[in-house]
């Protein structure tokens, strides 16, 4: 019965681990998996990007465009996806436009086949720079809405927005819900509308973080979404994508069903079920995130943002102000013009709330990132800002009003010229790009790397060490 199948991305490689374990799963738990995932048909398998590049070299010692070559090598049949996060590429600020090229173009020679675009604030001039070098090096561009509610944020905004994006050379549009806002008859609503606005493919990104992206999921597949978000179950649900068998299961035999087949997506989940129990073991996948938070509804605060306010409060010896902080974000995010909460607006708004509930007074306080959100240093803001608060926070300053990135010069040839004097550059343009983006990371990561070189025996008799390494570098 499959006239229109409904096809899967699977997050386990990117997403799923991002969600639940703060981004710690290693290539070498990855590889084993490989070529089963590469059998099971899926549309595409994400894999990279996001804050995979980052805790690559900051916390498990490997280098990132190693990993992404191995990963193609071992997934010859499957499309690898990547998250982009617009200007930001993989960082938190706005590169110049050399340097998103050159990072897109590289990407995709490196393996990359599907690039998901996105802006915190929805700013379409902020996706312009990647939309264009990914078409122009050949990927597949996939633009997203970042998903969020309020006053300004309704369909008719997304239906435009999916308009503009297709205008722009988008290959599929992809609805991202971060944080679990968008509810399931909404989700059928919007998907329907999309449908008829656009003539490309629409893909549907959710979390079951308050519980309901089984059904969100469900719903949007029943109104005709092409393309849905899902992770093997062992990294799945809460704060993580809802689980992939789960729906296969529930489409098999319908007009819908996705075609892949159960006894192998279980086989591929056997393997990840013995990585998420040592991710337990060591402490780094908490059994909390798995848990349903309908506190999301209630203050639009991602499951992420969630702990990042908890750490930041304990530090100040004040979790008792806990849900005091949660009710200040809304507040915070209606002065600063509504901004959708995901990286780094979620970061921004949320560290304003804690700063308006410690100091006692609102706003008594701005933080260096909340100035830049509020004079247009990310962006245009979707709604109206409070412009007593922006004074506060800005006096008589100038208003950006362009692309941010039109203020930035060229700066690759800078990048290219300092990496040289680091100790254990590689001479490769992907090394000068970690660089670019973690100048201290990349730095500390070159010199370990040359450290474990100049530590290698001539002769490695340990044939599993000789296969990952053939694997890595191919």
């Amino acid at each position: 019965m499959m006239a229109n199948p409904l096809k899967i991305t699977d997050t386990i490689l990117r997403d799923a681990h991002q969600s639940q374990a703060a981004t710690r799963m290693r290539l070498e738990d990855m590889l084993p998996a490989c070529e089963k995932l590469d059998s099971i048909g899926y549309w595409s398998l994400e894999c990279w990007g996001g804050a995979t590049f980052d805790s690559c070299m900051r916390f498990l010692n490997e280098d990132p465009w190693e990993r992404l070559r191995a990963l193609k090598k071992a997934l010859p049949n499957t499309k690898l996806q990547m998250l982009f996060r617009g200007q930001n590429i993989l960082g938190y600020k706005h590169y110049a436009d050399d340097v998103v090229d050159a990072f897109v173009k590289k990407s995709i020679e490196n393996g990359i086949d599907v690039i998901r675009i996105f802006d915190a604030l929805n700013d379409t001039r902020n996706l312009r720079a990647a939309i264009t070098a990914t078409k122009k090096y050949g990927g597949i561009c996939e633009a997203a809405i970042s998903y969020t509610t309020s006053p300004v944020h309704n369909e008719e905004y997304f239906v435009k927005l999916a308009k503009e994006l297709e205008e722009m050379g988008a290959d599929t549009i992809c609805i991202k819900d971060m944080a679990n806002l968008l509810l399931p008859y909404d989700a059928a609503s919007l998907v329907k509308k999309l449908k008829a606005s656009v003539k490309i493919p629409i893909h549907l990104h959710t979390h079951n973080t308050t519980g309901t992206g089984d059904m969100v999921n469900l719903m949007a597949a029943q109104a005709g979404v092409d393309i849905v978000d899902t992770a093997l179950s062992p990294l799945a649900n809460g704060t993580s994508q809802p689980a992939t068998e789960s729906l296969v299961a529930t489409l098999a035999g319908t007009e819908r069903d996705t075609g892949l087949d159960l006894a192998a997506l279980s086989e591929a989940a056997a393997h990840f079920r013995n990585v998420a129990q040592r991710l337990k073991e060591e402490g780094i996948l908490d059994p909390k995130v798995l848990s349903v938070d309908t506190k999301t509804l209630m203050y639009q605060v991602p499951g992420g943002m969630l702990s990042n306010l908890l750490s930041q409060l304990k530090q100040a010896g004040a979790e008792d102000k806990f849900y005091e902080v949660l009710a200040e974000v809304p507040n915070v995010r209606k002065d600063f013009g509504y901004p959708p909460l995901v990286t780094p607006t979620s970061q921004i708004v949320g560290s304003q709330a804690v700063l308006n509930v410690l100091s006692g007074e609102r706003y008594k306080v701005f933080t260096k990132e909340s100035k830049g959100l509020l004079r247009g240093e990310y962006g245009r803001l979707p709604g109206e800002v409070n412009e007593e608060v922006r004074k506060k926070a800005l006096g008589d300053a100038e208003l950006i009003t362009c692309r941010p990135a039109d203020l930035l010069e060229p700066e690759l040839e800078k990048y290219r010229e300092e990496v040289k004097s680091i100790p254990g550059f590689n001479g490769s343009e992907e090394d000068v790009l970690s660089y670019a983006l973690f100048p201290q990371v990349a730095t500390k990561f070159f010199a370990s790397r040359l450290k474990a070189e100049e530590a290698e025996p001539a002769k490695d008799d340990d044939s599993v060490r000789e296969l990952y390494v053939d694997i890595a570098c191919g």
